[in-house]
């Protein structure tokens, strides 16, 4: 017997499927049976939920979870053009995709974002930017890759890509570690329109002192550099500061590498708040996604085997009904029993006074995102661990007492918001309005949850 493949003449037929989807549109229009929007140019694409879910894990999972888009056979997306989304639902139906210097990064953050593993392998920034072909990008691509709000490695490799660019464009030895005066003033004047695309707010302390001592940096930026130094036991002026200079530059306006990752999290509003409410320029500018539903499933013995002892550690959780919340602990879920404040053999609780939980969106009740720190006389109740529980936030060791629960599976939860944690203005304890607050109904049906930390 013998087989006879052409995948050629496939990928053709799949390809011109796609392609000529406003051709014959009225004999055509019942193929399809999914249809995707760029809300930037409101240009819209007719495909394949099969197409779209054996392509793409995120497509997968929104089909699966019988969300509204799957209900109304419509997504609307925010973040991409349809200059970009084109190539890329070409390659679902082809498996063929020109990637060049004008879509590569737009296309390897989309596939970041929305979960194709293929793309992400064939095209890897962090691989990129040590190459030739980066080094020989001219300065208006260069300028307009670092623009760009979701480049999805630490800023530091972006700052470090840049000098060896600038050593490359000024006839520099990219060996030459020890430069002299006139080399360094040469790469201050090759990168002089481009150091402020990089986001010098997401550098750690040290790494922002030390890149200072290296005098790489052009005169102008670095005196801002400085005076941000100067300026941050004063949270006050601090702001103020970094609110006039975004008027003009990117060094203080974060990078959103973390929405790469999150699936949950689209808008940048809420990316500012919870970097905002953490306050930890190094855990943003190294934590890493590592626990998702999406791609672990719903079981909690597994979240606890990926996140335990992990120190710093941030939940999101979106339900099926659209709520979005979620808590932060700068402790972690520590499986140390000697690190408890109460040891009740198998579970107890980790105390933990800068920990909270949050509210980014509560549709029903039109309530704005809010942060909700520990109640002072409850900070040993802040984090519970129990084995075969998820990640839970406060109670009192009394059943269903937790501020945010998962019982045996990351499928459900309860929330009895305001035992440990304080509740909006206005809200009185163990009232339906507290209970539901969070996610609509003390007990919630989840469609996802993510944790980052930093990874080992």
């Amino acid at each position: 017997m013998e087989t006879y493949l052409n995948l050629e003449k496939l990928s053709n037929d799949l390809k011109n499927l796609f392609q000529n989807q406003n051709q014959n549109e009225k004999e055509e229009e019942s193929y399809f049976d999914f249809e995707i929007i760029c809300e930037q140019n409101q240009i819209s694409f007719k495909t394949h939920k099969s197409i779209l879910s054996s392509r793409s894990e995120y497509f997968k999972s929104l089909f699966n979870s019988k969300m509204k888009e799957y209900q109304e056979n419509k997504l609307i997306l925010k973040d991409v053009s349809s200059s970009i989304l084109f190539p890329i639902l070409n390659y679902f139906y082809s498996g063929k995709i020109e990637i060049n210097l004008e879509n590569a990064i737009e296309i390897l953050i989309f596939s970041s974002k929305y979960l194709i593993d293929e793309l992400i392998e064939i095209y890897n920034f962090e691989k990129f930017i040590k190459t030739s072909f980066f080094l020989e990008l001219e300065e208006n691509h260069l300028n307009s890759i670092l623009s760009n709000d979701y480049i999805p490695i630490n800023e530091i490799e972006i700052f470090q890509s840049l000098i060896k660019w600038g050593k490359h464009k000024s006839n520099i030895n990219q060996k030459n570690q020890e430069l002299e005066k006139e080399e360094k003033e040469k790469i201050k004047n090759q990168i002089s329109n481009i150091i402020n695309k990089i986001r010098f707010i997401d550098f750690t302390k040290k790494e922002l002192k030390d890149t200072l001592k290296e005098d790489l940096i052009p005169n102008q930026i670095s005196q801002k550099l400085i005076q941000f130094q100067k300026l941050q036991k004063n949270k006050e002026k601090l702001n103020q500061f970094i609110e006039k200079e975004n008027q003009n530059s990117f060094i203080f306006k974060s990078r959103f590498h973390f929405l790469t990752e999150s699936t949950i999290i689209e808008e940048k509003e809420h990316f500012n708040l919870i970097k905002e409410w953490i306050n930890d320029n190094e855990f943003f500018s190294k934590m890493k996604l590592g626990f998702s539903t999406k791609k672990e499933g719903f079981d909690c013995r597994k979240w606890h085997s990926k996140c335990d002892d992990k120190g710093k550690t941030l939940i999101i959780i979106k339900t099926k009904d659209n709520y979005i919340f979620g808590g932060f602990t700068s402790i972690g879920y520590i499986s140390d029993k000697s690190q408890w404040s109460h040891n009740y053999g198998n579970n107890g609780y980790i105390p933990d006074p800068n920990s909270f939980i949050f509210s980014l969106r509560n549709d029903k009740n039109d309530r704005k995102p809010e942060k909700f720190p520990t109640q002072p006389s409850k900070t040993n109740y802040a984090i519970y661990y129990h084995l075969p529980y998820g990640p839970n936030f406060g109670g009192v060791n009394v059943y269903k007492s937790h501020d945010i629960c998962f019982n045996s599976t990351l499928k459900s939860g309860d929330s009895n918001f305001g035992n440990t944690y304080n509740l909006p203005n206005g809200i009185t304890y163990q009232t339906n309005e507290s209970k539901n607050y969070l996610a609509g109904s003390s007990i919630f049906d989840v469609d996802e949850l993510e944790t980052f930390f930093i990874s080992n």
